[in-house]
């Protein structure tokens, strides 16, 4: 480190007034060249220089160029990329301090100040800060990076030798802290992360500078507690005597103890008690209560005011008890005492191209997860950490993150003195950013490398080692975070990926292709990763991998066969996972009714992966199940097409995460088949309220003929479950499950309604299950006696849609102009009617016509709107 750089700052969480800060994010310009071509921004004048923005990437220019796109075949690891802006900032003043602060670039760099090096580095994931005030110049200032091809850096032997080797990247990767998706040929080949992809900011500090704040929010009984800790340095002669925080509302200010330090710092420390403090939930369980946190430095004749947090106080546990082990019984999370069934999905960057989503982008991605009913996101150890505004935003809508440090499959070099000391330092940066937080559940060493050690035939304990055995579990401990700590994902059991030990990467149901049986027969703890499939894309998604060429046949084109994931070496992708569960489960050949109704095919592939899903978590979810929760791979495609993603490279929901709605909805209800046990019905009610409601079960013969009902009325209570035998229910044997199959079956539809007490209103939950199979044909309106009627709301910013059928219709979505999207509707009964309110984005008024598709319905409907 020169002696003008310092280690960086808590940036981000806090806001001191006596500071100014100037985000270097105009005037930005790349241009790129041969590896080693330009050593310095006096010879990189001759370059070719286009507009490029900061924070962002090398692709992030070129793709506002129109020079790249899906597809393009460049190596951006291949090219030295220089970025360069101007700036006007006096230098210091008296007893001001200046700083420069880089959040991140990507990967091997060096950054220029009015042509002087004034900083270099090796690591993506290494934000650096380095004084500059005293270089600054009246007339205007320039800032250059200089990026350095990656590619022939891996070049020639290193030691020590890599154990084991890996298909997933380049083995030669694990010398350097680089993010692998857009590195990985078999998921996530391109583009790779080059340039600025943090924010570059001049800060300009007076009076002082908090090198370190630390907030560790706990709950004690009914009571939070808040620990503070702090180093502070005086500027200018300014000398800090006293400090007090306060909390929230509360009036009162605590007094923390100033005691010197080093360097001339002092150091702050202290806790403050709120009693009676409203607790932090994720949102499924309750409210995400947040409460501000205000600092008061006071010195001889002037005071400093600092916002920091805000801050969150919850009670976490693994487990039901102190003894629990995650390595054998895996995750049962526990937060404020109340047992919290996980689920979400593996995060993928927003913006996978330019790296730098803002935080609206952020914000509606987040949105997302949580209109799912999903509570957990895991940011992988194949990606990139994320930025401060991605966990502000996590703490505020409740959104439990599951945080990997960026390592994965590789055998990384901690023997190496300078990698040692760089992985000790990502580590404590990145655990300054997230310790503390409410949503901040668990932290992982890593992805896949036990796995990758023991799938090898060699001894799982090398892929544990110190660098996750000891050196990141030390750090999280030091760290203060109270968060669950898994050495890697999976991990737990004699070999690393048994699905009934610790973590699980469950693909049983999936690449594996067994049938949804597996998904109780495996007795999965929790599943950090699961349920990989080719997510098809909605006709829009679809036509966006050949945009020139709309209407065209595309499942075999190349560039369609891009977006799908494949493991490196197989013959076979994901594609081909689907078709078997497309055959499994609504009993079609995907061959032939591809090849002779390419637009079914489609319909029913967008369905099919959303079906599994949900039953899946339906074994997971239900009472007396043995799993805590599971996290989908992926959420979001990085290419067009149907990759993992259950949000498409756009950013629209694929039909998988509609259909999951219902599945995981914090209020729920859904089916298990016990074989000759028959149908359980199973009730959940995750909120903070007890629930008073009708639960209602309907059986259909011929998908029209009402052959059996029952009804009770229930309350489950707050953070409550319940489970229901069908045929209890009914008062007499019915086969509801086909199981004993003495003909044919009596019912061919199952209906499982919660509603209102009494009944009637709008469904708080729903559920479908087909003893003899789902249906797989597709018939018209007239034969269905499916009709509708859409009229404008007297709001005049929604259309209401009611729907009523002769014949039980599945499987629906529904699109309206105007409207954010589809809106997924699980069924309609007959002689039942149901109506859906479609609300409108701002400004648009309700005109058009409703569109209306099913699985069982032939083409798609339109309702005019009145």
């Amino acid at each position: 480190m020169r002696s003008d750089e310092r280690p960086p700052s808590p940036a981000g969480r806090i806001r001191v007034d006596a500071h100014e800060r100037l985000e270097l994010d105009s005037g930005w310009e790349a241009a790129s060249c041969a590896p080693d071509a330009v050593s310095s921004p006096e010879e990189a004048e001759t370059l070719k220089w286009i507009g490029a923005s900061v924070p962002g990437t090398a692709a992030g220019a070129l793709r506002a160029l129109g020079d790249w796109d899906y597809g393009t075949e460049r190596d951006l690891d291949a090219e030295d990329w220089w970025f360069r802006t101007t700036f006007e900032a006096a230098p210091a003043a008296a007893g001001e301090e200046v700083v420069l602060r880089l959040g991140g670039v990507a990967t091997v760099h060096e950054v220029f100040l009015d042509g002087e090096l004034i900083h270099a580095g090796d690591s993506m994931f290494a934000a650096a800060e380095v004084e500059v005030g005293a270089a600054l110049r009246e007339g205007g200032n320039e800032l250059a990076i200089r990026c350095r091809a990656l590619g022939p850096l891996l070049g020639g032997r290193r030691k020590p030798r890599a154990r084991w080797r890996t298909k997933l990247v380049d083995g030669r990767l694990r010398f350097f802290r680089t993010m692998l998706l857009g590195r990985a040929p078999g998921f996530a080949p391109g583009p790779a992360a080059v340039g600025p992809w943090r924010p570059v900011v001049l800060e300009r500090r007076r009076l002082v500078a908090i090198d370190r704040l630390e907030l560790r929010p706990r709950l004690e009984g009914e009571d939070g507690v808040l620990g503070v800790a702090a180093t502070v340095r005086g500027l200018g002669g300014f000398a800090v005597s006293g400090a007090e925080v306060s909390i929230g509302e509360a009036p009162a200010a605590q007094a923390l103890e100033v005691t010197p330090g080093d360097d001339g710092a002092v150091e702050l420390r202290g806790e403050v008690r709120v009693p009676g403090v409203e607790p932090w939930w994720p949102h499924t369980h309750g409210e995400p209560a947040l409460h501000a946190v205000r600092l008061r430095l006071a010195g001889a004749g002037a005071s400093v005011e600092v916002e920091a947090g805000p801050v969150g106080f919850r009670r976490l546990a693994a487990g039901p008890g102190a003894d629990h082990d995650v390595l054998a019984d895996g995750i049962d999370l526990h937060m404020n005492g109340v047992r919290v069934f996980a689920r979400g999905a593996v995060w993928t960057p927003a913006d996978f191209v330019g790296m730098a989503p803002d935080r609206a982008r952020l914000r509606e991605a987040l949105e997302q997860v949580r209109a799912a009913g999903m509570n957990m996101v895991r940011i992988p150890g194949t990606a990139a950490y994320e930025s401060t505004e991605f966990h502000d935003l996590c703490d505020q809508l409740g959104i439990l993150v599951w945080q990997d440090f960026m390592f994965a499959n590789l055998d990384y070099p901690l023997a190496d003195e300078d990698f040692r000391a760089s992985v000790e330092a990502e580590a404590a940066e990145q655990l300054a950013v997230i310790a503390g937080r409410p949503s901040l559940a668990v932290v992982c060493g890593n992805s896949e490398v036990e796995q990758q050690v023991a799938m090898l035939g060699l001894d799982p304990a090398l892929g544990r080692g110190e660098l996750f055995g000891e050196l990141l579990p030390g750090a999280l401990a030091r760290s203060g975070a109270d968060a669950i700590y898994v050495p890697s994902s999976p991990s737990g059991g004699a070999r690393p990926f048994l699905p009934d030990r610790g973590i699980a990467n469950y693909y049983g149901v999936g690449g594996y292709r067994r049938p949804l049986s597996d998904a109780r027969l495996a007795e999965v703890k929790f599943a950090g990763e699961c349920l990989a499939f080719a997510n098809v894309p909605d006709e829009a998604g679809v036509e966006a991998v050949l945009p020139t060429a709309p209407g065209e046949v595309v499942l075999h084109h190349p560039r369609w066969k891009a977006g799908v994931p494949r493991d490196a070496g197989a013959g076979w992708d994901f594609d081909d996972v689907r078709d078997h569960y497309l055959a499994e489960l609504f009993g079609v050949d995907a061959g032939e009714l591809r090849r002779y109704d390419h637009e079914r095919y489609l319909e029913l592939s967008r369905a099919v992966s959303g079906e599994a899903m949900a039953a899946v978590f339906g074994e997971w979810r239900r009472a007396g199940s043995p799993s805590g929760g599971g996290l989908v791979l992926w959420l979001r495609d990085l290419l067009p097409g149907a990759g993992w993603g259950l949000v498409d490279s756009r950013g629209v929901p694929k039909w998988a995460l509609l259909r999951l709605r219902a599945a995981l909805a914090p209020t729920a209800v859904w089916m298990t088949d016990e074989g000759l046990a028959g149908i359980a019905v199973h009730l959940a009610n995750d909120g903070p309220a007890p629930l008073r409601a009708r639960l209602r079960a309907s059986l259909y013969g011929d998908m029209s003929q009402d052959v059996g009902e029952a009804v009770e009325e229930v309350e489950l209570p707050a953070h409550g479950a319940l489970s229901r035998d069908l045929e209890e229910l009914l008062g007499r044997f019915v086969d509801s499950s086909w199981a004993y199959r003495f003909g044919p079956p009596a019912q061919d539809a199952i209906v499982a309604v919660l509603e209102a007490p009494g009944g009637g209103g709008a469904p708080r939950g729903e559920a479908v299950h087909f003893p003899a199979g789902r249906p797989s044909a597709a018939e018209s309106a007239e034969r269905l006696g499916l009709e509708g009627e859409a009229r404008a709301g007297e709001d005049g910013r929604s259309v209401l849609l009611t729907l009523r059928s002769r014949r039980l219709v599945w499987g629906l979505r529904v699109a309206c102009p105007g409207s954010a999207g589809e809106e997924p509707l699980l069924v309609v009964e007959p002689g039942r009617e149901r109506s859906l309110r479609l609300p409108l984005e701002p400004g648009v008024e309700p005109r058009g016509q409703v569109s209306v598709r099913a699985l069982n319905l032939r083409g798609r409907m339109a309702v005019a709107i009145l």
